[in-house]
């Protein structure tokens, strides 16, 4: 699943994926919209649960920090495969 925000000048996106070992990864990519500033995580969650509760937790404060959810696809769809390689470059 990827989850994208964001505001008139900056982004979050969120990728939630599991790895070839099956252990759910939560990546959070954030920074400025048309620049390289911004940064990368990746955090091993205990489970699909608790990587859908960090979502819900991401969610929240961007949204009462005046985001705006602008895009929720799985990673398979066009747009979640544009986005996947996006994030690919900030590695």
């Amino acid at each position: 699943m990827i989850v994208r925000w964001e505001s008139h000048h900056d982004y979050v996106l969120v990728h939630v994926h599991q790895d070839m070992f099956g252990d759910w990864i939560f990546s959070r990519a954030w920074g400025q919209i048309g620049t390289q500033f911004g940064g990368l995580r990746h955090q091993l969650a205990d489970g699909y649960d608790q990587a859908m509760m960090w979502l819900e937790d991401v969610d929240h404060i961007q949204r009462s920090r005046g985001f705006r959810q602008v895009l929720k696809a799985s990673a398979d769809s066009p747009e979640g495969r544009d986005a996947v390689r996006q994030l690919s470059l900030l590695e």
